[in-house]
């Protein structure tokens, strides 16, 4: 699989990168949680990305990948959850990222984030100074940042992160708009989350969150733009994974078959140069009042 350097950071990533939420699931039993994280190893996916919030994932990465420690670069989301403090603080951060050294057996965090907090917790809580300091420590090598809208524009524009992990798919386009230049013009790597949008090309299976609703109204109004698609899962992926600045597209998957569809639809390479600007039309026509679903 192809990889890519992660902005100025020094590490290096694939193109696919694994987002370890199915791992949380306590029905995913610990031999399928095993055979799962070695199966995306094995598969050339070498970023696996957590965070506190996940579950059981923390702690089945270090149970079942810390024999296979330096084959990837390891991400991870801190700032809340902390028993005996308070979130978004700088003791939460820095208790954070020692709790998640401890639970996935390893010395060394590749990236780890701040995982959507506000402008005003970024500006006066301590939380980025929190984060250099365990850089300094030798902790972590990549102080970064995940969320979407003004926050991310804010922590590229001060120059304190070395990467930002923030949506980009079809129907969440802004930041291809806003800071996508301004991040690779400043050596900042961008990770892709939701790269998929929540697949709102499936039938309707069930009630729907807000967040599902929306990507759904935004997809019926685009794809009447678009020229019929075959495979839409695949075209969502290659316009992440491909997109202007983009270093790697998250995707998580408990399926062993979405899994190898995935790997196989990032080594297809960049959509053609045509779709590609038929999408970001679309997009320049209908989206630019839509913000970032946080």
């Amino acid at each position: 699989m192809e990889t890519r350097p992660l902005g100025a950071t020094g590490l290096r990533t694939s193109v696919l990168g694994f987002g370890a939420i199915p791992l949380g699931d306590p029905s995913l039993s610990e031999a399928e949680a095993a055979a799962l994280l070695n199966r995306v190893l094995d598969a050339g996916v070498i970023l696996i990305d957590t965070a506190r919030s996940y579950g059981l994932a923390e702690e089945r990465i270090g149970r079942h990948l810390a024999h296979r420690r330096q084959e990837f670069v390891l991400s991870t989301k801190v700032g809340y959850g902390v028993e005996g403090c308070h979130d978004w603080t700088h003791e939460c951060v820095a208790r954070g990222v020692d709790t998640a050294l401890a639970r996935m057996k390893t010395e060394h965090i590749d990236i780890v984030h701040l995982h959507s907090c506000p402008v005003e917790v970024l500006e006066h809580n301590g939380v980025l100074d929190a984060l250099d300091a365990a850089r300094e420590a030798g902790k972590i090598t990549a102080v970064a940042y995940s969320g979407d809208n003004e926050p991310v524009d804010w922590t590229i524009d001060r120059g304190r992160i070395g990467s930002v992990q923030t949506s980009i798919n079809l129907c969440d386009q802004g930041f291809l708009d806003r800071t996508a230049a301004e991040a690779t013009a400043r050596g900042v790597g961008v990770l892709a989350k939701r790269v998929l949008a929540n697949a709102p090309w499936r039938a309707l299976s069930g009630a729907e969150t807000s967040e599902e609703s929306e990507y759904r109204h935004r997809f019926e109004a685009l794809r009447r733009r678009l020229p019929e698609v075959g495979n839409w899962a695949d075209l969502a992926l290659r316009f992440a994974a491909y997109a202007p600045g983009v270093a790697c597209a998250l995707i998580g998957t408990a399926n062993p078959r979405h899994l190898a569809a995935n790997v196989e639809a990032a080594a297809a390479g960049p959509l053609p140069d045509d779709l590609f600007a038929a999408i970001r039309d679309a997009w320049q026509e209908l989206g630019r009042g839509w913000r970032g679903i946080v």
